[in-house]
């Protein structure tokens, strides 16, 4: 079954947060994802404040870019979230936005190297292993973690093209893909990550931002979004309308295998709790 959530998007100012999360509680949302942009909202921090103030809203982070982030720090950070709110924190990582990275001093020169050595290293740091490794970006001498998690968590990373769905394929846990993501897109990388996962058996979410949008302005919000964000033109990458019409549409990313589909509101929604919602609305007629 595909589960749905909605993204709390930093655009939305951090004093809005809390609102929004009891919004989500209440309406008995399954998962409220934010992200780590550049530079807005810190992702672990984020996390922390939305879990503390609910009782069983699962929280998503999608994604920590790695360039920025040393990976011990990550490691403890994330075992610490995952020990203080059981089963309820899903964290992903990726090579970052490579100008914002740039803008810090932190690109690398190849961010897939990165992205792998990283994600070997955080994945046996949170297995409570202890690990030495002198890659070409991640050295550790040593390092384990005093409080790792009592279960090993899943640790997904965002991907785009065929290189990097490989990557997730072998090296994480999941996959997430953006809102720029079409159903056809969808089904493709999912063909990409189980050859890569050929020698990994288990189960691998494919975790897909749906950028939509309700109201009577709904659609010129998201043709003034797809501009400000350069979307390829004429492709379905959106949905629109009330929670029947979006869980319609969004049976087309289920069917090309999306496992959760996390409704992206546009940074200019007049009313993010309305939106959380839609976006619970929508969850249940899908379920049906």
């Amino acid at each position: 079954m595909t589960s749905v959530g909605a993204v709390l998007v930093p655009q939305f100012p951090p004093e809005r947060m809390r609102s929004i999360a009891v919004a989500a509680e209440e309406a008995g949302l399954e998962e409220l994802w934010l992200w780590e942009d550049c530079f807005l909202q810190g992702g672990i921090s984020s996390a922390a404040a939305l879990l503390a103030w609910t009782r069983r809203l699962r929280i998503g982070i999608g994604v920590l870019p790695v360039p920025l982030r040393n990976v011990a720090l990550t490691a403890m950070e994330v075992a610490t979230l995952h020990r203080l709110f059981p089963d309820r924190v899903t964290v992903g990582v990726g090579h970052g936005v490579q100008d914002w990275m740039g803008q810090v001093g932190a690109r690398a020169e190849s961010p897939m190297t990165l992205l792998r050595e990283y994600l070997d290293a955080l994945r046996a740091l949170l297995r409570g292993e202890r690990v030495t490794t002198h890659g070409r970006y991640v050295h550790l001498d040593d390092v384990a973690l005093d409080w790792p998690p009592t279960t090993p968590p899943p640790i997904l990373a965002a991907a785009t093209g065929p290189r990097t769905l490989r990557l997730t394929g072998e090296a994480a846990d999941g996959t997430i893909l953006t809102a720029r993501t079409t159903p056809a897109q969808v089904r493709q990388a999912h063909a990409t990550i189980t050859e890569a996962r050929a020698t990994r058996p288990g189960p691998h979410p494919l975790v897909v931002n749906v950028l939509a949008a309700t109201g009577p302005d709904a659609r010129p919000r998201l043709a003034a979004q797809r501009r400000r964000a350069d979307y390829p033109p004429a492709t379905p990458t959106e949905v629109a309308g009330d929670p029947q019409d979006a869980a319609y549409a969004l049976t087309h990313w289920a069917k090309a295998g999306a496992t959760h589909l996390i409704l992206q509101p546009t940074p200019d929604d007049p009313d993010p709790e309305s939106f959380i919602r839609f976006a619970t609305q929508t969850a249940t007629l899908l379920s049906h």
